[in-house]
This record gives C-alpha cells, sequence and structure tokens, in this order.
C-alpha cells in the first residue's frame, strides 16, 4: 500500500475512533462533508512542491493513474499554472495524461466531450480565475461525469482557482477581481459541501476575508489554503499533506477568534468540526 493510501486508512481509522458519527468501509452518512468515496486534493497556489502532485497521483492509482487536466480556469494556452501544470504532472509520474479544455458550457454538457472522464482515476483543475470553471462545467455532462470519478474512488485535485471551485460556496467567483463573493457567482462544483476554500492566503493578505464571507453565511465552514499548501478530504475528514491550513467556523462558541491554524499531519473533522490528530499524534480540542 503506498503512502497516500495509507494516509486514507490511517484518517479513516482516525474517524471511526474520534467521532460519534463512525462510517463503515464501504458506506458514508449523507450528512459528509467530503466525498462518501474518492478524495479530495485542495491545493493553496503558487508554484507546488513535487511532492504534492506526487501525493495526488499516488492515490490515482500511481504508474496505472489515468488522469485528466483541466486546464480551463486560465486565460490562455502557456498562463500561470493552467498548462504549465502538465510538466509538472509528468514529473510526478504520470503516464497516462488527456487535457480537457473548452470555453463552451454548450460543449461541455456533450457526452463524447466527458468520455475521457469516464476512465479517469484522477482529475486536475490547474489555476487562473475560478469563474471560468464554473461557467463552462457546471450542471453539465462533464460536471456529472466529475462526480462519477470520485464514486468510482478516483481523486480530484485543484490548485488556487482550481481548489476554490472543488467547494459547495465559491469564494472569488465574479470576473470582478474586487469582489469576495456575489449572489449568483457564488456556487461552486460542490465536491466539499457547506464549506467554502481560498487560496493564496497570506501572499494576497486574505486571512480576514472569509470571516466576511461567514459572517453572512455562518453555516459555512471556511478553509484558507496558503500557497504551496495543500489539504487532502475524504469524507469528513481533512488532512494537512503540506504548509498550512486555517481553518474558519464562527459557530464554535468557545473561539473569540473563528479561526485555527492546521499544520502538516494535522487530522481536522469537518463535520464535528474539530481536530482529530495533531501533528500526527491523536489529539483534538
Amino acid at each position: 500500500m503506498g503512502t497516500g493510501l495509507r494516509r486514507i486508512a490511517a484518517m479513516l481509522f482516525a474517524l471511526s475512533a474520534c467521532t460519534a458519527a463512525s462510517v463503515t468501509a464501504q458506506n458514508c452518512p449523507v450528512s459528509c462533508v467530503g466525498p462518501p468515496r474518492g478524495a479530495i486534493l485542495a491545493a493553496g497556489g503558487g508554484e507546488l512542491p513535487t511532492s504534492i502532485y506526487r501525493e495526488f497521483v499516488q492515490l490515482a492509482g500511481g504508474t496505472e493513474a489515468r488522469i485528466v487536466l483541466i486546464p480551463t480556469a486560465g486565460a490562455r494556452y502557456g498562463s500561470h499554472d493552467g498548462w504549465t501544470a502538465i510538466e509538472e504532472l509528468k514529473k510526478a509520474g504520470v503516464e497516462h495524461l488527456e487535457i480537457l479544455h473548452t470555453r463552451s458550457a454548450s460543449v461541455a454538457d456533450l457526452e463524447a466531450f466527458a468520455a475521457p472522464l469516464r476512465e479517469a482515476t484522477g482529475v486536475w483543475f490547474s489555476g487562473g480565475r475560478q469563474f471560468r470553471l464554473v461557467d463552462v462545467y457546471l450542471g453539465t455532462h462533464t460536471h456529472e461525469a466529475l462526480h462519477e470519478v470520485l464514486d468510482r474512488g478516483g481523486i480530484i485535485g485543484g490548485n488556487s482557482a482550481g481548489a476554490s471551485a472543488l467547494a459547495s460556496f465559491l469564494v472569488r467567483g465574479s470576473e470582478d477581481v474586487g469582489e469576495l463573493f456575489t449572489p449568483g457567482k457564488d456556487v461552486g462544483f460542490g465536491f466539499v459541501r457547506d464549506v467554502a476554500i481560498d487560496q493564496h492566503l497570506i501572499a494576497r493578505g486574505r486571512e480576514n476575508d472569509m470571516i466576511d464571507i461567514l459572517k453572512q453565511h455562518p453555516d459555512l465552514l471556511g478553509i484558507g489554503l496558503d500557497e504551496t499548501s495543500a489539504i487532502l478530504i475524504t469524507r469528513d475528514l481533512a488532512e494537512v499533506v503540506h504548509g498550512r491550513v486555517a481553518i474558519y467556523d464562527v459557530t464554535d462558541p468557545l473561539s473569540l477568534i473563528p479561526l485555527r491554524w492546521l499544520g502538516t499531519g494535522d487530522v481536522y473533522d469537518l463535520e464535528a468540526r474539530r481536530t482529530v490528530v495533531s501533528g500526527g499524534s491523536p489529539g483534538g480540542t
């Protein structure tokens, strides 16, 4: 069993041991925040360490992984972290790679266009602007096929804008770069339920932005990703696999500031909203 698969197994063990709402190997409560099967890997932007891409590839099947890269968030060919992710994925060991890209929602709704996803074990959304992703793919056959990747036990990952689009609530979903969130432009792909994900947290001075979102949407859980950081989500568990990650929860009655920082190896229960493993050791707050 590879390192990534051992991590998933450890997370599931911690879930059954540390939370009241335990799950079986095959089933997950309807209330699961993350995918009942498969995994989500969300990264915070910038030039990611190769180790993050390797983690993604290992969870997708290693040398047998069939990866689909979706660079649609980028503005054009060769844009930052768009098509350049091809080389990063290849360095991480990808041998079977397909590119899926269109600017047309009508094309994205074609079964023939979504066909590469039917055999994919992993999908990676590279960075750019998240509105370009949801405007094209949300509610289409492509979106449906992405859910099926998870249902088969695959993994969906994303960096920067590609990470924000994975959540149910879309942060910075407007074409206006100054808009934190906009009604009608605040719906993401929903692979992680009742969650908002922001990125480039410290590099762009966004540490307090999520608090403004939660003032109007207090039921949401906020996840803030610093550049080069990444978090792995399966069912109700989220493990920091690299860097630092901020968790925002305005429903916590014991916290004066609705923000806590997690470091590499920490595991957080997204449903119970508490740390269940701290620094790789059982614990909690």
